[in-house]
């Protein structure tokens, strides 16, 4: 690895005032020092972010709402009694992250944030996320891409609380040198369309400092995760789903699109409209995935969506 600085940052300006350039932000390291160690990152300086007062912590408002500081571990939202009782999808896709040790270690910013689990890109084969001119996975080995929104790059997004806080209808709290600005959390993620070089919103200097998650998100809830192994893998297809509290719904795919791919609002309000018999759920699941585009291999992932929204559909659509 090439050599870096340190800095452990006290406070959001001391912060925001040494990042940018080539200064990189630090929560548990657990994306960043594998990226530096294979030579997709090259920091001059990593920003400890840690111990800046209020960047961790988990707090539910009087009215129900959560706050929770983008440097808490994932661990312990997974852990933590209160998000399981009120946002059970949020604290099941947490713990459904990689392993206990890399749980332990990790931050909500910082999984939000985590660059894609592509292969081509993580081993420096040219593609377009790492200056070549074309999509590797395209003709290659694409088990594991896009299905929905591919192209020109075909990633998918690596980040399990993510689809779970789409669902939730979180917001972004992001922190930089002019302040302080807010994202809903839908707005916050970048298809590679939009922008090759990164897949968040965050400009140079700034990071992800808190995310708040309103009242009405609670009410009943299901994240579930496919995965090739039982433990310690991403996501073939997961789903986090839920009827808030004003009777609306919120259904959100990951490992299928390059961000945490909502299926629609005309086919959430059918959902939540009335009870629905099996003929209506298949006509709702063909419409969900009617855009879908896999590839030669990956054609496998439209039944797994299809099967996980069949059963939240029947759990929400009563």
């Amino acid at each position: 690895m090439h050599p870096f600085a340190y800095h452990r940052a006290t406070s959001d300006s001391d912060a925001t005032a040494r990042l940018g350039g080539g200064a990189s932000p630090l929560g548990g390291g657990t994306d960043l020092l594998v990226l530096v160690r294979e030579d997709l990152a090259r920091p001059t300086e990593l920003v400890d972010l840690r111990y800046i007062p209020g960047w961790r912590g988990i707090d539910e408002a009087a009215d129900g709402g959560f706050s929770i500081g983008a440097g808490t571990r994932v661990s312990e939202i997974a852990g933590d009694t209160r998000v399981r009782t009120a946002l059970p999808a949020l604290a099941l896709a947490c713990e459904s992250v990689a392993t206990p040790a890399i749980r332990h270690m990790a931050t909500l910013g910082g999984n939000l944030c985590q660059r894609p689990r592509c292969w081509y890109f993580r081993r420096s084969i040219p593609c377009l996320k790492n200056g070549g001119i074309d999509c590797p996975a395209v003709p290659g080995e694409n088990q594991y891409h896009a299905i929905l929104s591919g192209g020109p790059c075909h990633i998918v997004h690596p980040s399990d609380p993510a689809v779970a806080l789409v669902a939730l209808d979180a917001t972004v709290e992001i922190t930089g040198p002019a302040g302080t600005r807010t994202l809903p959390i839908e707005g916050f993620f970048r298809t590679p369309r939009q922008r090759l070089d990164t897949e968040t919103a965050l400009e140079p200097g700034e990071v992800v400092s808190r995310i708040t998650i309103p009242r009405e998100s609670r009410g009943p809830q299901r994240f579930e995760k496919l995965m090739q192994r039982a433990s310690w893998d991403f996501a073939l297809v997961s789903l986090a789903a839920v009827r808030r509290t004003d009777g609306d719904v919120r259904m959100v795919l990951g490992g299928v699109a390059p961000v945490p791919w909502r299926v629609g609002t005309s086919i959430e309000e059918d959902v939540a409209a009335a009870s629905l018999d099996e003929d209506t759920i298949a006509t709702l699941v063909e419409r969900a995935l009617y855009d879908a585009r896999p590839l030669s291999k990956n054609g496998y992932k439209v039944r797994l969506a299809g099967a996980l929204l069949r059963r939240a559909m029947e759990e929400l659509g009563t």
